[in-house]
């Protein structure tokens, strides 16, 4: 594998500087915020960091719905109009609670890598490397991971 391949980098978006759109819920990751932050075709991996962070959702007790997410037209438009292989976001889906299915079906179609429930407190918006440490799990869909962003 070659680990200084541009292929291997990866964009931390920082969802503040989008247009996140108002929808059921919460605020969402729709075709109108994927639009606006015109991606480079280039890029193959992107982390979200939202007001999920900033709200501190991952440390609370109880689940919220109100969390961001991608809304199954979100989803769509990524799947559609970039060459992203995986996604990652910080909170435990990334769909949008009311899209749960739909979005997730649009990402698994398309074979879409999907990383959840990251921490991405002090991490800036930029470019980095990106290396997920599965656990090895027979006959399992998914693995609790590591993830280390190296810039």
């Amino acid at each position: 594998m070659m680990m200084n391949h541009p292929a291997n980098e990866l964009v931390l978006i920082s969802c503040h500087k989008i247009k996140l759109t108002w929808h059921e819920r919460n605020m969402c990751i729709t075709t109108e915020s994927m639009k606006s932050l015109n991606i480079p075709k280039s890029v193959r991996r992107v982390l979200f960091r939202t007001l999920n962070t900033d709200r501190g959702l991952m440390w609370k007790a109880a689940g919220d719905m109100s969390y961001v997410g991608f809304t199954e037209d979100g989803a769509r438009w990524l799947v559609d109009n970039t060459d992203i292989k995986l996604v990652g976001i910080d909170y435990i889906s990334v769909a949008a609670f009311d899209h749960l299915i739909s979005a997730h079906v649009a990402f698994f179609k398309n074979d879409i890598i999907l990383v959840e429930a990251l921490k991405l407190d002090n991490v800036n918006t930029g470019l980095y490397m990106l290396h997920c440490l599965p656990l090895r799990l027979v006959g399992s869909e998914g693995s609790p991971i590591r993830c280390i962003l190296i810039k």
